[in-house]
């Protein structure tokens, strides 16, 4: 947990146990879960834990550089704690929403012009190779 508590106090939000543990299971759980999803699991072992701390700290996270939101399903965002510029496949067999590590063909031209990039978005939509290989 030291981890996380430096993260906290480094970008100046204030450390709460809900905090650490939301950021402990979004650094260790790279499912790109939903607000729910998170909310779901760390209640079992945080019964006091409410809905809205989740989406509070979620909002926290993203305002503070901590954490991507994932809109590859028009039904709910997902969070993404791996914050460098990647893409994402998400699979129409099983749901999941899994990192792509390449290079945007268009981010050097655009630092090149002058600009700065805030987000990379990309999106793949097709079967992973886990639900490929069960065909």
């Amino acid at each position: 947990m030291e981890k996380y508590l430096k993260i906290l106090k480094e970008k100046g939000i204030k450390v709460t146990a809900q905090r650490l543990e939301i950021l402990r299971f979004l650094d260790t759980h790279h499912t790109h879960p939903s607000a729910d999803e998170i909310y779901i699991e760390l209640k079992k072992r945080s019964p006091a834990l409410s809905k809205t701390t989740v989406y509070n700290t979620i909002q926290s996270l993203k305002e503070h550089g901590l954490l991507n939101t994932v809109n590859v399903d028009s039904h709910e965002s997902r969070f993404d704690s791996v914050i460098n510029p990647h893409h994402h496949l998400l699979c129409s067999a099983c749901g999941n929403v899994i990192d792509i590590e390449i290079e945007c063909p268009y981010t050097r031209k655009m630092l090149a012009g002058g600009h700065r990039i805030d987000e990379v978005h990309g999106y793949f939509k097709g079967v992973c190779k886990d639900c490929l290989g069960g065909e």
